[in-house]
């Protein structure tokens, strides 16, 4: 007696259709009614019967595991669930290109810590958040994104802000005496109000403050001389609501020459996982705050 899985024979399936006595039954109406089986060969019946019943089909065995196997992803990808059986802590990661190029390598550092990510366009291309005035539009979408409820929010807005665009169409220009997207006092005031609606979130935040902008001619223009104002802007407004300040800017600046583009705000690969590293090691520290609340 045979017990576990069935094991088809390909040589019996095709014996017993072109067998001539069960071509003979069927041709002369000869064939037992179903269950008549007792009858006609107990002996036959008497196994088939205890067969069934002590083996599974191969091909049952393989959709189960199929579907158990399906269903066991879905729960990891749907809940992010880690070792412990509880949901990953949610993060939230808005900002301007420099941030879309680090992305990518703080999902990747924090893969098994926590899901991360970024508000992203309907082609599924990252969005880009721009400056305070574009941020302020959008952000109770961006908050919205990907089911909210998020336990940590790293943000930061200001080389748009500082860029010089044309003051008739607002585009953007390389002349150095157009205006700037937004002049230092609209700079602090929209980034105050920034600030206050993301503390309704409830999340832990972490300001990041902005990259340098290289010397000489960077298209459109920027001066090299804004970054550290607009972060002394954007420092005293994270001090009034005791928000974490992340310097990007003075871990990057002593190897610009490495790690930047030449006459570019943007950076190499290598200087994208740097600061990466940086951006998920100032999540972590947050994350342990969370805990430790």
């Amino acid at each position: 007696m045979r017990f576990g899985l069935r094991r088809p024979s390909i040589r019996k399936r095709i014996a017993a259709r072109t067998s001539w006595r069960r071509y003979l039954r069927h041709s002369l109406g000869l064939k037992a009614p179903r269950g008549f089986g007792w009858l006609t060969n107990p002996r036959r019946a008497l196994y088939n019967r205890i067969y069934y019943r002590t083996t599974r089909p191969t091909c049952l065995v393989g959709v189960l595991l199929v579907l158990l196997t399906g269903i066991g992803l879905a729960a990891t990808v749907t809940l992010g669930l880690h070792g412990s059986g509880q949901e990953l802590p949610r993060i939230l990661i808005l900002g301007d290109s420099i941030s879309i190029g680090y992305t990518p390598y703080v999902q990747e550092l924090l893969a098994s810590e926590a899901v991360v990510l970024r508000p992203m366009l309907d082609d599924k291309r990252p969005e880009n958040c721009q400056g305070t005035t574009y941020g302020l539009q959008h952000l109770d979408r961006w908050l919205e994104s990907g089911g909210g409820r998020w336990d940590v929010i790293h943000f930061n807005f200001g080389l748009h802000d500082l860029k010089r665009v044309d003051p008739t169409t607002g585009r953007n220009s390389n002349d150095p005496d157009d205006p700037r997207q937004a002049e230092p006092d609209v700079y602090a005031r929209q980034l105050e109000a920034i600030v206050q609606r993301l503390k309704k979130t409830g999340a832990k935040l972490i300001f990041a403050t902005t990259t340098p902008v290289p010397e000489g001619k960077v298209t459109p223009w920027r001066d090299a001389s804004d970054p550290p104002r607009y972060n002394e802007l954007a420092r005293q407004v994270m001090a009034r609501h005791n928000v974490e300040v992340n310097d990007l800017y003075g871990a990057v600046l002593p190897r610009l020459h490495e790690l930047q583009r030449p006459a570019n705000v943007h950076f190499t690969e290598k200087g994208s996982r740097f600061l990466a590293e940086h951006v998920a090691t100032a999540i972590r520290k947050a994350l342990m705050k969370n805990k430790g609340e």
